[in-house]
C-alpha cells in the first residue's frame, strides 16, 4: 500500500546547483550606458547642410513620407503617441510635450462665444460659427537668443521641412488653424530658407487649403523679431507678434487659454516640434528607447568655448559630458586635466567644476541634481586659461542689458548684478560683499514674471557655490595691493584684514 502511495506522489525535482546560490549573493543587473547614438537612429539627417535643403532633398531623405496618414489618425492618437515618446521640451523648461499639447487640444471654446450661444438664441447661427470656427494658433519659437545655443538656427538653415511638417501634425493634435514661426531678426539665411522651404510646401499642396488632402486647412506664417532676448519668454514672443512691446504677461490666463489674438494658442521649440514627425514614424516606443527613464530620445547638443572641434551634434540623452566633449568635440583645449568648468546648458545655468563633470550625464534629472540644467544643451567649456570671474561677469552684464525693465527685482537687481561683479572682476570690493551678492541673487530668483530674474542669478549663483575662494582670494589681493601702496601719514599702520 505504501509502496503505490509512494508512486503516487510526485518525486522531487532535482535542480543543478546555482553557481549564486548563498543569500548575500545578488545577481547584478547590467550597468545601462548612454551615447554613441547610430547613424540610423538620427532625426536631423542633414544637420550639417552637406544635401539639398529643398523639398527635393527632403523627400529623399523620407520627410513627408505617409504625412497624410499621420494626420488622419486624429489628435487623440497624435497625443497619446507624443506622451509615450517620453519627448520633453527641448527650448529648456523640459515640460512634457504631450501632455502641453493636450492643454489646447480639448480646451473649451472661449467664454465669449458660449455666452452668445446661449444668452441670445436669435444669433444662434451666428454663435455656432464662433463655436466651432474661433481660431487658435501654434507659434513656433525660433528666436534662440540664449549664449551659446546654435542648434534651432542648423534646423532652420538645412532641413526646414522638418519644421515644416512637424507645424502640420503638431496643429492637427492642437486643432489649431495656423503656424506662425517667430525667427530672430539676425538669421536672415535661415528666414529665407524656411520661406523658400514653405512656398515649395504649399506649392505641393503639403499645406495651406486641403493641407496633404486631408481636408485639414492648416497655414504658416513668417514673422521677423527684432533680436530681444526676453522675446524668448512665451507671452513676450506673443506681444510681439501682436505688434506691441516684447514684454512677458502675467500668469493666468495662460497662452492655451488666451493667447495670440486672445485665442488659445501653444508656444514651442523648434526642435522639439522638428522631431514629431520622425517620433509618430517610428513610434513612440521607439524614441523612448533612448536616454534614461524621464531623459527619453535624442538631442541636438552644442559644444563650443575652449575645445577643438566645436560643433552641434544629434547624440542620445544622458550621455556622460566628458563622453560628449571627447567623441565630438576633440576633446578639452590642451587635455582634460586642463579644464577647469562647463556650463552645461546655455548661459542661463549654473557653470561646474571639473570634478562635477567627470559624473555629470547630460540629461534633465542628473544635471538638476548637480546644482545645475540642461537648459538648451549648449554646452560652453572653459579651460584653465580662462578668468571664470570675468566671464560670469559678462553673462551678467548680457542680463541686465536684455532685461525689459518691467519688474523690479529683475530690473534692479540684475544692475547691482552688473555694478558688483564688474567690481569683483578688477578685485575692488571686500569678501563680505560675497554674501550680499549671494542674498541679491536669492531676492531676485523666483520674483519675476519671466525666467530672466533666475536666469541672471543662477550664473552667480553657481560661480560663488564652486569658486568663493578665488573669489576671495582676487578680493584679498587687490586690498593688500592697496593697503601696501597706499600713502599715509607717519604714525599710522595699515592692517589689511580689516
Amino acid at each position: 500500500m505504501l509502496s503505490r502511495l509512494s508512486n503516487l506522489v510526485p518525486k522531487a525535482r532535482v535542480l543543478p546547483l546555482a553557481r549564486r546560490s548563498l543569500a548575500t549573493q545578488t545577481e547584478t543587473p547590467p550597468t545601462r550606458t548612454y551615447g554613441g547614438l547610430k547613424d540610423q537612429d538620427r532625426i536631423f539627417t542633414n544637420l550639417y547642410g552637406i544635401h539639398d535643403f529643398k523639398l527635393k532633398g527632403a523627400l529623399s531623405r523620407g520627410d513627408w513620407y505617409k504625412t497624410k496618414e499621420l494626420v488622419l489618425k486624429g489628435e487623440d492618437w497624435i497625443i497619446n503617441e507624443m506622451k509615450a515618446s517620453g519627448l520633453r521640451g527641448r527650448g529648456g523648461a523640459g515640460f512634457p510635450s504631450g501632455l502641453k499639447w493636450s492643454f489646447m487640444g480639448k480646451s473649451s471654446p472661449g467664454r465669449y462665444e458660449l455666452f452668445l450661444y446661449i444668452l441670445t438664441p436669435i444669433l444662434y447661427s451666428f454663435s455656432f460659427n464662433l463655436l466651432y470656427f474661433r481660431q487658435r494658433y501654434l507659434v513656433i519659437n525660433a528666436d534662440e537668443g540664449e549664449p551659446g545655443t546654435c542648434k534651432d538656427r542648423e534646423i532652420m538653415r538645412h532641413d526646414p521641412h522638418k519644421l515644416i511638417e512637424g507645424c502640420l501634425i503638431a496643429g492637427r493634435a492642437m486643432l489649431a488653424n495656423a503656424a506662425y514661426i517667430y525667427v530672430r531678426g539676425e538669421f536672415v539665411q535661415e528666414a529665407s530658407h524656411l520661406q523658400i522651404a514653405i512656398d515649395e510646401a504649399y506649392k505641393a499642396g503639403l499645406i495651406g487649403k486641403n493641407a496633404c488632402g486631408t481636408g485639414y486647412d492648416f497655414e504658416i506664417y513668417v514673422h521677423r523679431g527684432a533680436g530681444a532676448y526676453i522675446c524668448g519668454e512665451e507671452t513676450a514672443l506673443i506681444e510681439s507678434i501682436e505688434g506691441k512691446q516684447g514684454k512677458p504677461r502675467m500668469k493666468p490666463p495662460f497662452p492655451a487659454d488666451t493667447g495670440l489674438f486672445g485665442c488659445p494658442t501653444t508656444v514651442t521649440n523648434v526642435e522639439t516640434i522638428a522631431v514629431a514627425p520622425t517620433i509618430l514614424r517610428r513610434g513612440g516606443s521607439w524614441f523612448a528607447g533612448f536616454g534614461a527613464p524621464r531623459n527619453a530620445g535624442t538631442k541636438l547638443f552644442n559644444i563650443s568655448g575652449h575645445v577643438n572641434s566645436p560643433c552641434t551634434v544629434e547624440e542620445e540623452m544622458s550621455i556622460p559630458l566628458r563622453e560628449l566633449i571627447e567623441r565630438h568635440a576633440g576633446g578639452v583645449r590642451g587635455g582634460w586635466d586642463n579644464l577647469l568648468a562647463v556650463i552645461p546648458g546655455g548661459s542661463s545655468v549654473p557653470l561646474i567644476p571639473k570634478d562635477l563633470c567627470e559624473v555629470a550625464l547630460m540629461d534633465f534629472d542628473n544635471l538638476r541634481d548637480l546644482h545645475s540644467g540642461l537648459g538648451t544643451a549648449a554646452v560652453i567649456v572653459m579651460d584653465k586659461s580662462t578668468d571664470v570671474i570675468a566671464a560670469i561677469a559678462r553673462l551678467s552684464s548680457f542680463y541686465k542689458h536684455e532685461s525689459c525693465g518691467q519688474c523690479t527685482p529683475c530690473r534692479e537687481g540684475t544692475t547691482w548684478i552688473d555694478n558688483m561683479m564688474g567690481r569683483f572682476t578688477r578685485g575692488e570690493g571686500n569678501a563680505r560683499e560675497i554674501d550680499m551678492l549671494y542674498e541679491i541673487t536669492r531676492q531676485i530668483e523666483g520674483q519675476t514674471i519671466c525666467a530672466l530674474g533666475d536666469a541672471a542669478a543662477w550664473p552667480v549663483q553657481g560661480l560663488i557655490r564652486h569658486f568663493r575662494p578665488l573669489l576671495e582670494q582676487r578680493l584679498s589681493q587687490s586690498l593688500n595691493q592697496v593697503a601696501h601702496t597706499a600713502h599715509v601719514p607717519q604714525n599710522y599702520s595699515v592692517n589689511a584684514s580689516h
